[in-house]
């Protein structure tokens, strides 16, 4: 009797962190595990805590990463680590695009307004008109 190979679900499936780090949302598995951890994943809508968790393709995932929340359905399960349009070909993003304008507000860095930290202009301003209160 021949030893066939049988195909079973768990061919159909994968951990979540190998997933997320196959897909090139994080540069290390370790990353993805420690977001998983740290319980900022949801699968389907449902709070994951274990970087062991299985998905399958079909899945909704919503994590954080930089300052938005993606959205993405998986589609496929990879193989490797490949390319970046390998990664790609594994998911389909549900976020809205973030628009040009919403992306330079976010890049911007603060004037000196009350907030951050002041130029040197803006530091002798305020030394001219500290000594002008004191005459």
């Amino acid at each position: 009797m021949k030893n066939t190979p049988q195909i079973t679900v768990e061919a159909e499936k994968i951990r979540l962190d190998k997933w997320l780090w196959q897909a090139r949302f994080f540069k290390t598995r370790g990353l993805a595990a420690a977001l998983l951890k740290a319980g900022h994943v949801r699968v389907n809508g449902v709070r994951v805590e274990k970087a062991a968790q299985c998905v399958r393709p079909g899945d909704v995932l919503t994590f954080p990463q930089a300052a938005c929340v993606r959205v993405v359905r998986v589609i496929a399960i990879g193989l490797r680590r490949g390319p970046a349009a390998e990664a790609q070909a594994l998911y389909d993003d549900q976020a809205p695009p973030v628009t040009r304008e919403a992306e330079t507000l976010i890049s911007q860095n603060p004037r000196f307004e009350g907030k951050g930290r002041p130029t040197k202009r803006d530091r002798r301003k305020l030394d001219l008109n500290n000594s002008q209160q004191l005459e």
